[in-house]
């Protein structure tokens, strides 16, 4: 019997790079000529018309979601171009079945629905040889990395190395709402071991078989991995996802590196631009807003926070600015003199002028504010009780309630609820999908607060201008530009955000204005961008979108924005985003 033959690592890469090798059934007779792919796929030519339709049956055909997700899964990693042709023609529809929520389902089921590498794992165990092991993912070059611990999966907690279908998922919408190459993407999920014992005892668990290792010992892995992603691709994008605390690497990194956290300033920006249409709407000046928040967790205190900004940036110190919310928590009211220990990240907002009085419930905080905005991020379904809306409703001739947890069961209310008991009245956006509701005869469309309106526009914007941070000042200005992205008939329906079909001419203005401020900032090594009208940088920005049904020619355009250019200065543009 021959030995088995071993596969070397260039045999294994050009394996895993199989989707993007062109057999697809829609090139021509030349073409498969010219590539010498003829008989290496059925002989027929087809429009994408069909191929679509066909794709689309066996999803239909599919009886779970989860059988849905794996078809998808399969497509994307043996006919990426179709997988994107069909994503974007089908956005709204295809979304759920590849990120949330079918993703969350997918991430539990993980190590039991494995069938091949889709990104990278580190583990602790590779901790001193990080940067060797960036090596086995060999690509020429890598504009972007999605990382996640697995710690806090969506609303699922710790599933450790489960957690890839997040980054894999994430990277897909980057792909899909912004054209970003996917050849120049790296999933990562790193195995610092999970306190999930389920998965302990799971025999098919993927991860290493230990208990987390602290957050010192995770810190010191991080430096090691952001040091190592920089030597071998500088510059490059890395967004962290689904940390059980988000708030160490974000202050850690961000003036280091070029690095985001879509959970706190991707759903802070996203929410910004919600409130920022939301204000316009209801007429009434900053300086009269009241906003109460039911939830003080660490998301909560990050949208807030990104709200701030927008009194800031309109004339009001940041003591003035703070002054504007009352938080809410699981023993009321966040008081200096509650009498507890509050949380680090809760004192910002903590009131110092309640004269000694305690509020213990939402409604008693509601009827002693009178807020304008009512936000919900504490995972509590059903806390805006009938009762609480109406007093809304009562107190404001438009009253903004945002009920902002996820999943559906966790939302604060419903948005039938909402426009019941507000009679229609309400400016309303959600974390979760809500159906269309008609009330008193007329259709009205519930606006959510999707963060993949504006994390897809950050990454391409900053790619493309080279940006050496991603600064407060960018982040704000993707809430601006998302929030002036409606076109006409958007507005005239009252929309808070624009159609999800129109997302990538949507993901062009967030990059756009994204590069202004790297601009205005100094941020950005590629000042050639300078030079140009909006007009132009629009023109500029969709050529570099990778279109899938145009692969070879727009990667080519994606490889020429992303080379680095020598860092010059840079003018300063007029601030945006003002109401």
């Amino acid at each position: 019997m021959p030995p088995i033959a071993l596969h070397t690592p260039q045999q294994v890469v050009s394996r895993s790079a199989s989707p993007f090798r062109p057999y697809d059934t829609s090139l021509t007779d030349d073409v498969r000529k010219h590539l010498h792919i003829r008989g290496l796929i059925p002989p027929v030519v087809e429009s994408f018309e069909v191929q679509k339709k066909r794709c689309l049956e066996q999803i239909a055909a599919k009886t779970t979601s989860i059988d849905k997700y794996m078809y998808l899964s399969n497509l994307r990693n043996t006919n990426t171009d179709l997988f994107y042709r069909l994503l974007i023609d089908n956005m709204k529809e295809i979304t759920p079945l590849v990120y949330t929520p079918v993703v969350g389902e997918a991430c539990v089921k993980w190590s039991h629905i494995y069938t091949q590498p889709e990104g990278l794992y580190l583990s602790w165990s590779d901790r001193g040889n990080l940067r060797s092991v960036l090596e086995n993912w060999q690509t020429e070059s890598v504009d972007i990395v999605v990382v996640t611990d697995g710690s806090r999966i969506l609303g699922l907690g710790d599933l450790g190395v489960n957690g890839m279908g997040i980054p894999v998922g994430k990277l897909a919408l980057y792909i899909g709402c912004a054209g970003i190459d996917p050849k120049r993407t790296l999933p990562i999920t790193l195995d610092l071991g999970t306190n999930n014992e389920t998965n302990l005892a799971d025999p098919m668990y993927l991860g290493a078989k230990m208990h987390r290792v602290s957050e010192e010992e995770e810190l010191e892995f991080l430096d090691e991995m952001m040091i190592a992603l920089n030597d071998k691709w500088p510059g490059l994008v890395v967004q962290f996802e689904d940390f059980k605390n988000p708030f160490p690497s974000l202050e850690r990194y961000r003036n280091t590196y070029t690095t985001f956290n879509d959970d706190i300033q991707g759903t802070g920006a996203v929410i910004l631009a919600g409130v920022m249409n939301g204000f316009r709407m209801t007429g009434i000046p900053l300086s009269d807003q009241r906003l109460v928040f039911m939830g003080a967790g660490s998301a909560a205190v990050g949208v807030a926070k990104q709200i701030v900004e927008l009194f800031i940036k309109n004339g009001m110190s940041e003591d003035q600015a703070r002054r504007q919310f009352w938080l809410v928590d699981s023993k009321g009211l966040v008081t200096n003199d509650r009498g507890d220990n509050l949380a680090d990240h809760k004192l910002f907002f903590s009131r110092d002028d309640n004269e000694g009085r305690q509020f213990t419930s939402l409604e008693s905080v509601v009827d002693y504010i009178q807020p304008t905005a009512l936000v919900g991020l504490c995972t509590t379904g059903g806390v805006f009780t009938e009762a609480i809306v109406k007093k809304m409703a009562k107190f404001n001739a438009r009253p903004v309630i945002f009920p902002l947890s996820n999943p559906s069961h966790k939302s604060e209310c419903t948005f039938e609820q909402a426009m019941e008991w507000t009679d229609g009245k309400v400016v309303f956006a959600s974390g979760s999908p809500f159906a269309t509701y008609n009330h008193k005869g007329k259709d009205y469309v519930p606006g959510q607060g999707n963060n993949m309106y504006v994390f897809p526009g950050i990454g391409l914007g900053t790619i493309l201008c080279q940006a050496t941070h991603i600064s407060q000042d960018m982040i704000y200005a993707s809430a601006a530009g998302l929030a002036n992205s409606l076109n006409a008939e958007e507005k005239a329906k009252g929309w808070l955000y624009p159609d999800l079909r129109r997302i990538r001419e949507v993901s062009v203005v967030v990059a756009r204005e994204v590069i202004r401020t790297a601009q205005a900032g100094n941020l950005d090594r590629k000042k050639t961008l300078q030079k140009m009208t909006d007009e132009e940088l629009d023109a500029y920005i969709r050529k570099a979108m990778y279109d899938p049904a145009d692969p070879v020619a727009s990667r080519a355009a994606s490889r020429a924005a992303s080379r680095v250019v020598t860092r010059s200065s840079s003018p300063v543009h007029d601030d945006r985003g003002r109401i």
